[in-house]
């Protein structure tokens, strides 16, 4: 990694031969003085107000060289924002850009100054479509994990509740948050997670959240059933951290992983929590009878026609009088492509 020197010029040109400026309309390099001495920001347009950038400007020209310290510690107290960090490599000022972050070098300082004034665009907390109560909270997670983090910590107010922040794709180098509260959830369980993230080698999460929980914990490629359960609502997820769980959030994913996770998690529903003990229980009771007439009935159904002679007189009424050209079992595989493609065409008509 190389190190910065005191020369903002010589930091600014080893960054830009990296980053490249001339080849990205949107990474913006401005040239100011800062109390008397050369001084050069680099920022991604799309993240970065335009607002905030001209209030930072301003209190900068502000300056005067008597006003100027001799540290780059000193001068980092005297930038009027909240999140700076101090940066001594080329490397981690380049990583800080990528995700955002304004970049700013001063002459006369071997150290970097990273300014978190990122904003991301995001749409509003609306309710998911896939995940709607009939009573509860109407909020849902977004493809921001800061917002998504936010949404939960509204409901947790413990300092126990952890949020560890790690990175995975060597090029997407996607922020991924681990969220638990310290003391329920299980610690072995915590570091075996990320000492499976920190082992991925990807060059990025293409699939978001999907390619994380395949990297986690691969298995069987012809398994259909989900591995683990995935929320898009903050109060179910944080009604799982606060019963021990952890959840695992991915930026760019507007939905949450739940671990452990077993065949009862995913059968859960919102309403079975809003709803009044003996309603939540008939209700839960009625979708897993539902699930379980839908697993076994059709090959109930299939057996029966297969060994019809076996069927007492009463239920005979299940054999069809002529079943028709085609085996039955291909008709049932004709009946159930076309029911996915009626499911497929809902979906994606406009």
């Amino acid at each position: 990694m190389c190190e910065l020197s005191k020369n903002s010029s010589e930091n600014a040109a080893a960054l830009a031969r990296i980053i490249g400026p001339e080849r990205n309309f949107d990474i913006v390099n401005k040239k100011i003085n800062v109390g008397g001495r050369p001084a050069e920001f680099f920022m991604i347009d799309g993240f970065t107000k335009d607002e905030i950038m001209e209030k930072l400007l301003a209190s900068f020209l502000a300056i005067s060289p008597s006003d100027m310290p001799d540290s780059a510690e000193g001068f980092s107290s005297l930038i009027p924002y909240i999140e700076v960090t101090p940066r001594d490599t080329i490397q981690k000022s380049v990583d800080d850009l990528m995700c955002g972050i304004v970049i700013m070098y001063v002459d006369g300082y071997a150290t970097g100054f990273s300014i978190d004034c990122r904003t991301y665009p995001a749409r509003s907390v609306s309710e998911p479509w896939k995940n709607r109560v009939l009573r509860g909270s109407r909020d849902g997670f977004v493809e921001t994990i800061v917002a998504n983090v936010a949404l939960m910590r509204r409901r947790i107010r413990t300092p126990d509740f952890c949020v560890e922040a790690m990175t995975a794709g060597t090029m997407s180098k996607t922020d991924i948050g681990i969220a638990y509260i310290r003391g329920l959830a299980d610690e072995k369980l915590i570091e075996k997670i990320k000492k499976r993230i920190d082992a991925i080698q990807v060059d990025a999460l293409t699939m978001n959240i999907e390619s994380l929980a395949e990297t986690i914990l691969p298995g069987a490629i012809i398994s259909p059933f989900p591995k683990f359960k995935y929320t898009e609502r903050p109060d179910t997820a944080a009604a799982q951290v606060l019963e021990g769980n952890i959840v695992i959030l991915v930026d760019n994913a507007p939905n949450a992983i739940i671990l452990p996770t077993s065949v009862f998690d995913v059968l859960e529903e919102a309403d079975d929590y809003y709803f009044p003990p003996l309603t939540g229980t008939y209700l839960r009771v009625i979708r897993t009878l539902i699930l379980l007439f839908s697993l076994v009935v059709t090959p109930l159904w299939y057996l029966a026609v297969r060994y019809s002679d076996m069927l007492p007189d009463p239920l005979l009424f299940l054999v069809p009088d002529d079943p028709g050209a085609l085996p039955i079992i291909l008709q049932l595989l004709l009946v159930e492509i076309a029911v996915d493609g009626l499911k497929i065409a809902s979906m994606n008509t406009p």
